[in-house]
């Protein structure tokens, strides 16, 4: 391995926010949720802040549900050293970066296989190089573990009432890359919740998701849609009311079209629901993301329930 120098304290302070310096030289921990990669999905590699050391690898990242970023191992066996640590009264394994010793968080063995590990480790001790920089920035060695071709993701956006509800049974989904929520079909430039929940700028809560058609096609997606809302129910779902809570599917092509129509006619035909399915089809038109609160709202909060399941 490379040889990566430490820096200096006083270099440190002045290069690092306050942060970083917290979080990697005096053991800090910061906040889940609210920090940089714990919910990135992007290809590359993560180095340390302090020293440039690379340490783990996007192919190991998983997401633990935790709040920060977690991996199943380090990128190589020799990239990280790891301590015992009991300054909360409790056996803890510390995991440090092996050259600059930068605190990085905690391993656990709760992960999944093959190694059923889960290092825990804070943004702020991290630097992410996507995968199409690694060349430029000198780790052009680990290009290896991204190959060139990359399987071809699609979008696909619906609205089935409370957006955080929608999300999160998306976001489970095998195949589903990532969710984004925020707001579809209305008159309004970058609306906000509050705005949209007067009911006057005509959007719908809606869920933006990226999936790869390998693994989920869009069928598997309408089955789910129509699985977690009541699509009988005219700008309404439970409790919530207003139009923002419509059930829509903002198709990006023709063969999402054609497929949603389908699949409405198939549900309409099956006589699942009593009453008729008043579920729009209708072009994608510009989506506009919601404030960040929203996003992965249940994760945040550790669960919760906004809406009827069938």
């Amino acid at each position: 391995m490379p040889k990566h120098e430490k820096p200096s304290s006083a270099e440190l302070r002045r290069r690092l926010t306050p942060e970083q310096y917290r979080v990697t030289q005096q053991c800090g921990t910061e906040t889940p949720f609210a920090n940089a990669y714990w919910d990135n999905h992007a290809s590359g590699i993560y180095v340390d802040v302090v020293t440039g050391e690379p340490l783990f690898s996007s192919t190991d990242k998983f997401d633990s549900g935790t709040g920060w970023p977690s991996f199943t191992q380090p990128i190589a066996d020799e990239a990280v050293s790891s301590k015992s640590d009991r300054a909360l009264g409790r056996e803890r394994i510390e995991v440090r970066s092996r050259q600059g010793g930068s605190h990085l968080g905690h391993v656990f063995s709760d992960g999944p296989g093959p190694t059923s590990l889960r290092y825990c480790i804070n943004s702020a001790a991290l630097r992410f190089i996507p995968a199409e920089r690694l060349e430029t920035e000198g780790y052009g060695s680990y290009r290896r573990l991204f190959p060139a071709a990359k399987p071809k993701t699609q979008t696909a956006t619906f609205g089935g009432g409370c957006f955080w509800h929608v999300e999160d049974a998306f976001s489970r989904l095998p195949g589903v890359v990532s969710t984004e929520v925020g707001f579809s079909g209305g008159s309004v430039k970058a609306p906000t919740y509050k705005r949209v929940c007067t009911g006057a700028t005509g959007h719908a809560e809606t869920v933006r998701l990226e999936y790869d058609p390998a693994k989920i096609s869009y069928d598997q997606l309408l089955t789910v849609f129509w699985s977690i809302h009541d699509p009988t129910t005219l700008d309404r779902q439970g409790p919530d009311v207003g139009d923002q809570y419509r059930s829509v599917i903002f198709y990006a092509d023709e063969a999402q079209k054609r497929a949603a129509l389908a699949s409405k006619a198939r549900l309409e035909a099956s006589h699942r629901y009593p009453g008729r399915v008043v579920t729009q089809v209708v072009p994608a038109g510009e989506f506009f993301r919601a404030e960040e609160y929203h996003q992965r709202y249940y994760a945040k909060q550790g669960g919760g329930s906004c809406a009827a399941k069938r």
